[in-house]
């Protein structure tokens, strides 16, 4: 399939290629690092078992005098599709990660991301696509601009080294966690925020297809 041409500039929408993932990984935990998600951080880049919509924005590299058609990802969508659970009347999708370089965010590279996606979603009978995210103001307001609404909220928690450490055990031989990452009830809210300085809520957004 030929790339989607357009604005912004030089930059284009294809499929993901083997070749893009080292500036797949830049451009992702660059883009995460502004955000509550900071440090969710891979060293390689998701393999998926089923299907799924892998999509980059990429513009010409810093090779591409002397290397013709090496380019840099500046912006990625991976979308997890799913088979219909028994008795469902469709299958759904989930956004894996999406994420645009900081260089080149605000330039509507998410949406054309987006847009190619549902482009492809549409022929596949989907009934709905989902995603994840937290407090981030932005990811929010582009998710809610975008026909997503939130359908179910709860809490990231997270141990630090520093934060006490009674109440949770371990095996024998071991020392109580100095670091952890659980789930907790919107109910808890206020005590968890009392005991520990990172809680997140997060939100899934959905979107019918």
């Amino acid at each position: 399939m030929a790339p989607m041409q357009g604005s912004p500039g030089e930059v284009d929408v294809r499929d993901y290629r083997d070749e893009d993932e080292p500036s797949w990984l830049r451009a992702r935990v660059l883009s995460f690092l502004s955000t509550a998600y900071y440090d969710d951080v891979k060293t390689e880049r998701t393999r998926f078992d089923g299907a799924a919509v892998r999509l980059v924005a990429v513009r010409p590299g810093p090779g591409a005098i002397t290397s013709p058609g090496a380019e840099e990802v500046v912006g990625l969508l991976d979308v997890e599709l799913f088979d219909p659970e028994p008795g469902a009347a469709g299958g759904t999708a989930t956004i894996d990660s999406i994420a645009v370089h900081p260089d080149h965010q605000r330039r509507g590279l998410a949406d054309r991301l987006l847009a190619e996606a549902l482009r492809r979603l549409a022929p596949l009978g989907l009934v709905s696509l989902d995603a994840w995210t937290r407090e981030d103001e932005p990811a929010n307001h582009w998710y809610l601009r975008n026909g997503f609404a939130v359908a179910h909220e709860y809490l990231h928690v997270y141990k630090s080294w520093d934060d006490p450490a009674e109440g949770f055990t371990t095996p024998d031989g071991l020392s109580a966690p100095l670091a952890a990452f659980m789930h907790g009830s919107l109910e808890d809210e206020q005590a968890l925020r009392a005991r520990f300085r990172r809680v997140h809520r997060c939100r899934q957004y959905l979107r019918e297809l």
